[in-house]
């Protein structure tokens, strides 16, 4: 398995719960139930974390 550069794996990470919030938010709103907000930030956590960073 190759290292990735740390920051890149940073920015994945924030992109992946950044996703997760305007899900969750998006979700919430059209379900009028809130608890879709930390369930969307949980859902864009895991993708951040499992998606494999660009290699520069």
């Amino acid at each position: 398995m190759s290292e990735t550069d740390p920051g890149a794996r940073r920015k994945q990470i924030i992109v992946g719960i950044v996703m997760g919030v305007v899900m969750g938010v998006v979700i919430s709103a059209l379900t009028q139930f809130w608890l879709w907000l930390p369930a969307g930030i949980a859902v864009g956590l895991a993708a951040g974390a499992i998606m494999k960073p660009p290699e520069r």
